[in-house]
């Protein structure tokens, strides 16, 4: 075995990638990244022992946040940018020991190498096997999955200008756990259970930076057909990053147009005062294959999801940013203000063709907590008179694999006084569909990207309210999500600490769920996989 990975859903035979990374990713880039999350269990070991307040380390504190995003699946395929980042956490964590008094520290706190090489034999003795006990593996991994999602979460906040030292202070106590070998698994349960209280308080503080910055997310039909003009794709989650692209291509005669995830930006009002914003390109990020060859212009990726390019020609188009990167695509990196030199991009696009048009028409979305807040009473009224049912929670990510056709036909099948409430890039598998409304309320409610899952929960605690219950589960709500990398992660963890029982996750339960942990899962929460369509909306209905 020369490297072992587990951590999204598309991992080899359900258990785990052997020898190259289903996501594309090597054998070598794998292992810098499991040294990677070693250093910073070390850096977080001298934080938690040396008692430092977090609160005085803002570059650590940024880097510790990007190293963990650079983790994530489809964000990084890049060696050198990798070995670049451990050594410099090398030289931040160095630089806390010797001014912290601590004694007794782990290997994780004061290894040392000296080249690539050294790295590569060093990673393969710390990564994820080097943890004997199978379950206390599974829920070591499982929190630091969590915590890579609450990173990305935490960094687009940051960006943006908001910070939580208590989450960065959580985060090193979290992963400082992870090396301590005297946490038994009722331990490590709860600090599971933790880390989802933390993921609630992320995507509350990025929720919070979106709207102050951008506004409201409102109800926007957005076009997803293309104009004549050279265009710039942009790709991720980072709303920063647009804004910045878009300021640098005003009255320059390109277009911006956003692809999977960044599809949300519509929905703020901020955005809507660019012209130039032209609307949305292609779908979920694993068709990005076929359709950036189509789009013509150049690609700009903000976080994950890249696919390793098919062609030399899309990778000369590709450029990266923040957390990403991939081989022989130009990386553009931030002043000490942030600011950030998209000319390059602005130039080659205005060579390049404008893009194929490959679909007509409009989608529509902004159904944040804010929007559908606004709606309560039409909601409400719809509910008691039994105009609408049920609202399905169909959140989370998109993926290849041809079992994930379930949520298009559990969409197509579920009775017509149903609501989709949806998050991510999962709602791809049914948001073109003409589904229709319910009293003027449409039937697939968008609340924006994978981190607006928090809007979901806020919808729920409000009904739960409004209708004077005392659990979340007597709504009428019920949770059949789909997952694909560690950002769902952290919404599942989230979930179960806001005490939601009974979701069902596909298209196949985690690999790194060990059976007794799956069992503490279903036992204490009542998680569920998938099953047939039709068996699974009888259910559903039934509840």
């Amino acid at each position: 075995m020369t490297m072992f990975c587990y951590q999204c859903q598309e991992t080899a035979k359900g258990t785990g990638c052997t020898v190259r990374g289903v996501c594309g990713k090597s054998e070598d880039v794998a292992k810098l990244q499991d040294l990677l999350i070693y250093t910073l269990k070390g850096i977080s070991e001298i934080v938690v022992k040396g008692k430092v307040d977090v609160r005085e380390l803002n570059e650590l504190n940024y880097q510790f946040l990007n190293s963990l995003f650079m983790t994530i699946t489809n964000a990084n395929f890049d060696e050198e940018s990798i070995e670049n980042q451990i050594k410099r956490m090398i030289i931040l964590r160095d630089d806390i020991r010797k001014n912290t008094n601590t004694r007794n520290l782990h290997d994780a706190s004061t290894f040392v190498v000296e080249s690539k090489e050294k790295m590569l034999e060093k990673a393969s003795s710390v990564g994820v096997l080097s943890t004997e006990s199978e379950d206390i593996r599974s829920l070591r991994e499982m929190i630091i999955y969590g915590l890579k999602g609450m990173a990305a979460y935490t960094e687009h906040a940051w960006n943006i200008g908001r910070k939580n030292p208590e989450i960065l202070a959580f985060m090193c106590e979290a992963l400082s756990s992870t090396l301590d070998d005297s946490r038994n698994v009722d331990e490590l349960v709860d600090l599971t259970l933790k880390t989802g209280e933390f993921g609630v308080k992320a995507m509350a503080l990025l929720d919070e930076a979106n709207t102050s910055k951008y506004g409201q997310p409102e109800l926007t039909k957005v076009n997803i057909g293309v104009r004549d003009n050279p265009a710039i794709l942009i790709s991720g989650h980072d709303l920063t990053d647009l804004e910045q692209l878009l300021e640098q291509t005003t009255d320059t005669g390109i277009d911006v147009y956003t692809h999977s995830e960044m599809l949300p930006a519509h929905y703020y009002p901020k955005f809507k005062k660019y012209e130039h914003f032209a609307g949305n390109y292609g779908n979920a990020w694993w068709k990005q294959l076929e359709e950036f060859e189509s789009f013509n212009g150049p690609i700009l990726f903000t976080t994950n999801c890249i696919v390793p390019p098919r062609s030399e020609e899309i990778r000369r188009r590709i450029f990266t940013t923040g957390s990403t990167g991939y081989p022989g695509c130009k990386h553009i990196v931030a002043d000490e203000n942030g600011k950030k030199d998209f000319s390059e991009i602005v130039d080659l696009a205005k060579k390049l063709p404008a893009p194929k048009e490959i679909e007509t028409g409009s989608i529509i979305g902004g159904f944040a907590h804010n929007q559908v807040i606004s709606l309560s009473d039409q909601i409400v009224e719809a509910i008691k008179t039994g105009a609408i049912k049920k609202f399905f929670v169909m959140a989370g990510c998109d993926g290849r694999m041809k079992t994930r056709n379930y949520y298009t036909e559990f969409a197509k099948k579920i009775p017509k006084d149903t609501v989709i409430l949806t998050a991510g890039c999962a709602k791809y598998r049914y948001n073109k569909l003409n589904l229709g409304d319910i009293n003027g309320i449409p039937r697939v409610l968008d609340a924006g990207q994978c981190n607006d899952s928090y809007s979901l929960a806020v919808i729920a605690l409000k009904l739960k309210e409004i209708f004077g219950l005392d659990d979340i589960n007597e709504l009428p709500i019920a949770f059949n999500i789909a997952w694909y990398e560690q950002k769902a992660v952290i919404v599942l963890l989230a979930l179960l600490y806001l005490g939601v029982k009974n979701i069902h996750l596909g298209p196949t339960l985690p690999g790194f769920l060990s059976p007794n942990v799956g069992k503490v899962l279903v036992d204490k929460f009542g998680i569920a996989g998938i099953g047939e369509v039709e068996d699974d909306i009888e259910l559903f209905m039934n509840v």
